[in-house]
């Protein structure tokens, strides 16, 4: 297997123009604009229109779809770097058109989505004139879509609605929702799910409440009720029974995307986290003198490291074989280990910065808790360190021996065994 650690120069410089176009223009928006997906922000149009039509001009706008649908059809690794410099700041993605969940539900639309159903929804999120909520998750049964219950029943040429959903993304702001709903609730577990298409101001579709993350002061997800929602029956994507695998479509990228976002984040606390402690000075000396701090620093230093060659490979591996079950281990497992790391780097930049890091007035806080989102986020990180284990263990094989295989005193008679006739000529010589 070969390897080669260095990115082609052509798309290197499109790296480094990212680097200083978000450090320069896009990351002073994050002190001006609340939520870059509120269109009613007057600020919004004025400040990130202008910046879009620089990303498409440079041919770099949702770079991860294909050129039929505008963007340049970038492999996983590409995806991955990108992302890394879009994670500094919460605008970046919406400036270059890969923004969730909307990225995600333009892969479902894209893959799934009729001809129709692209013109009505696809096109005008491509152009991010609207965006969209990703509706899954359940009050009663969290991300496992094995016991859900919120239902779809055709009727005449309606789809028919009914249950709840928990946490759905980016509600308050969706022009349109991709809803999973149980369509056959006799099939075996992961055919019993469809997954539709439901416009945002369908009756039947109740907000019941938005719901905050802890740092935020108003919740863009959302608690919603469908009462009865009814949907034309070409608002299926996909087929009856689809549900899951249309799922997948938007997940094992995304995760992806996820930690490389992630890995800028992290970077940027780990920049803070080295300034200050060359800065600040107590007990007659620099912080950067002290050996804790130097244990934290170069804890830190490891764990961004190991953690971005780990989720590149993955990226380079989903690239190399166009299959994610192929990958499927190592995609979970960069799942499972991204909220520790976001969260072990964050904490000790916070600690490194004393009160002052406790505070509002820097972002480590928000990022410790973040970082328990990120936990929960497409999967619990225990869900995900289930299937690494499964995955793993099924490339071995048990026994039946009363001793294994590699019982040091089993091994030492087949080595003897091996070499008996070699070690006896030698014996005989000496």
């Amino acid at each position: 297997m070969a390897w080669d650690f260095e990115t082609d120069p052509e798309f290197q410089r499109e790296l480094d123009w990212m680097d200083d176009f978000v450090r320069e223009e896009i990351e002073p928006l994050d002190f001006i604009i609340g939520h870059p997906n509120d269109f009613t922000d007057p600020n919004r149009e004025k400040l990130i229109a202008p910046l879009q039509a620089e990303v498409k001009k440079r041919g770099l706008w949702a770079c991860h779809l294909g050129p039929d649908l505008g963007g340049q059809g970038y492999g996983q690794l590409k995806l991955g770097l990108m992302n890394e410099i879009l994670g500094r700041a919460k605008c970046a993605p919406v400036a270059f058109g890969c923004q969730a969940p909307d990225s995600g539900n333009a892969e479902i639309l894209a893959h799934y989505g009729t001809g129709a159903q692209k013109d009505q929804y696809l096109q005008p999120l491509l152009d991010n004139e609207i965006c969209s909520c990703y509706s899954m998750t359940e009050p009663q049964g969290g991300a496992d879509p094995k016991v859900f219950t919120c239902s779809a029943e055709l009727i005449g040429d309606e789809w028919v609605i009914n249950g709840e959903k928990w946490f759905s993304s980016n509600a308050r702001y969706a022009s349109f929702l991709i809803v999973m709903a149980v369509t056959d609730p006799e099939a075996p577990p992961y055919q019993r799910m469809s997954m539709f298409i439901v416009p945002a101001d369908t009756p039947g579709v109740e907000i019941v409440r938005h719901v905050a993350v802890g740092y935020e002061s108003k919740g863009a997800h959302a608690y919603i009720r469908y009462n009865d929602v009814r949907v034309p029956r070409d608002h299926l994507l996909g087929e009856t029974g689809q549900g899951f695998i249309v799922a997948q479509t938007r997940l094992g990228g995304g995760r992806i995307h996820h930690a490389m976002r992630t890995v800028g984040k992290i970077r940027r606390a780990f920049d803070m986290m080295c300034e200050r402690s060359l800065s600040r000075e107590t007990q007659g000396e620099v912080l950067a003198q002290k050996q804790l701090v130097q244990a934290m620093i170069a804890d830190s230093w490891i764990d961004i490291e190991q953690f971005r060659l780990f989720v590149l490979r993955t990226a380079w591996k989903i690239d190399r074989y166009k299959n994610y079950k192929e990958v499927r281990a190592d995609i979970s497992a960069v799942k499972a280990q991204m909220p520790k790391v976001y969260h072990d780097v964050y904490a000790r930049a916070l600690q490194v910065h004393g009160s002052l890091g406790l505070s509002t007035e820097m972002p480590f806080a928000a990022g410790v808790l973040d970082s328990f989102h990120m936990g929960l986020a497409d999967g619990p990180t225990e869900v995900h360190k289930v299937t690494v284990a499964r995955q793993v263990l099924g490339r071995y094989q048990g026994t039946e021996e009363l001793f294994p295989d590699y019982h040091l005193v089993r091994r030492r008679e087949q080595a003897l065994a091996k070499y008996a006739d070699l070690i006896e000529q030698e014996v005989a010589q000496g």
